[in-house]
């Protein structure tokens, strides 16, 4: 067994879908145990951990989230009692972990924690580990409320076998959910003299045709469609069957998209129809270009495969994060429909790819530092470059099972980014220097790692 492995098996079967406290005391012992980092547990249950010590003092933050909290397990994925197990079981077969929390997500919680540990990032880099993700985002939501607010973040929710088996792909956009009921209100009266009430059934009916007739959100997030629904998914009203009702209660389930919402709220101009909102999930888009780039970047050097940006259809910590104004990107081990079941599992391989991308990302980051008016200049240098990614010059590792070409990097601690150094261009073996009308970038080897 690995030391990634065996910190999954530890975390997987410590119990969290009712008391998350025991495997987020077990998470901050680890950090204080393997890392030198500021390490924090607050009062929602999060556990987050700073380590700045490689970082210029204006470098950006990068975030590698998870969360530890778990839905209910089924009978045969838990020890004694299953509803108050002693621990959950994993077991390992066909080179996969198998168990409640492997795929959703502590296996990911675990590639995040080795990351974090190993990397030697030119940023400020945090691990966080939320609490109460799948009751809503109540941890993400506290920690935010508490001045959570990276530049970047990577939540390590699963992007594995999306754009094709065996490949792990960078989410740029996914869906929220917004739950929500549309209240009838009538008036009672006996069923032998309908016309002396008002039926709260029928006005529910008239705002059901409302909402049928409404158009699904849409929108593209880096030339990928995500497609948002709207569904009447329960409908609650009548007391008697000779009793004309009074009201009734019909429940809306949206699939939002960034900046697209349906007009389910045109159902109130059915008269006796209110609507309340009952949770509403924020989607998710990536609000920096260059960052998922970078990301795609990193998934491409540690895997065979040819990884894309994709979008995801369920809610995830990221839509909070995202909304607080967080670039943010989904990319982890899980595959479609294993989490929540109850055969829930995930690759050891796959575990050890998203921890080699976390810690390539954190390490490539430093040229999203840079000025901002440079970083404006980016489709323009795009073009440059060819490729329609900002990419400095890039020398080989010379791997040949990797497809990695390591960037040569800027000194940090002197000039970062770009310089306007007039017209003259001059090369030397330390310098590579780019024209885009008056302005010059210079990048400045630091030396292989």
């Amino acid at each position: 067994m690995s030391e990634l492995t065996d910190l999954v098996r530890q975390l997987v079967s410590t119990p969290s879908h009712r008391d998350e406290a025991a495997v987020a005391r077990q998470i901050e012992s680890w950090l204080r145990a393997e890392t030198s980092a500021t390490v924090t547990r607050d009062d929602a249950g999060n556990v987050i951990a700073r380590d700045g010590t490689t970082a210029g003092s204006d470098a950006p933050t990068l975030a590698l989230v998870g969360h530890h909290d778990v839905v209910p397990p089924a009978s045969s994925q838990v020890r004694g009692d299953p509803d108050d197990p002693d621990a959950y079981t994993i077991e390992t077969r066909d080179g996969r972990l198998y168990g409640r929390g492997t795929a959703d997500m502590k296996g990911a919680v675990a590639a995040c924690l080795v990351a974090f540990r190993d990397a030697s990032p030119d940023c400020e880099l945090v691990f966080a580990s939320f609490s109460g993700e799948e009751t809503g985002g109540d941890g993400a939501r506290a920690a935010i409320e508490q001045g959570f607010a990276p530049d970047y973040a990577v939540i390590a929710e699963g992007s594995t076998n999306y754009s094709e088996i065996g490949v792990t792909d960078v989410v740029v956009a996914h869906k929220g959910r917004r739950a929500s009921k549309l209240l009838a209100s009538g008036r009672s009266a006996h069923a032998s003299e309908p016309d002396t009430g008002v039926n709260a059934i029928y006005r529910a009916s008239d705002a059901i045709d409302v909402v049928r007739d409404l158009e699904p959100p849409t929108t593209v997030v880096r030339g990928a469609a995500l497609s948002g629904s709207v569904a009447v998914t329960e409908v609650e009203g009548g007391q008697a069957w000779n009793m004309i009702p009074e009201e009734c209660v019909i429940t809306i389930d949206e699939r939002t998209v960034p900046d697209e919402r349906t007009g389910v709220s045109e159902a109130t101009n059915v008269d006796g129809v209110e609507h309340v909102v009952e949770q509403d999930l924020p989607p998710m888009a990536c609000s920096d270009d260059a960052f998922a780039d970078t990301a795609l970047k990193a998934a491409t050097a540690v895997q065979p495969g040819s990884p894309s940006h994709v979008t995801k259809p369920h809610a995830t910590d990221a839509g909070w994060l995202a909304a607080a104004g967080t670039a943010t990107i989904v990319c982890g081990p899980a595959e479609p429909d294993e989490a929540h079941t109850d055969t829930e599992s995930v690759s050891v391989e796959v575990l050890q790819r998203c921890e080699r991308i976390y810690r390539e990302l954190a390490e490539q980051l430093w040229y999203l530092s840079w000025p901002r008016g440079w970083k404006e200049m980016r489709g323009a240098q795009s073009r440059r470059f060819g490729n329609g990614v900002l990419s400095p010059p890039a020398r080989n590792r010379g791997d040949s099972n990797s497809n990695h070409t390591e960037p040569v990097r800027p000194h940090l601690s002197g000039v970062r980014g770009a310089q306007a150094i007039g017209r003259s261009e001059r090369m030397t073996h330390e310098c590579g220097i780019i024209a885009e009308g008056a302005v010059r970038l210079l990048y400045i080897s630091s030396g292989s790692r």
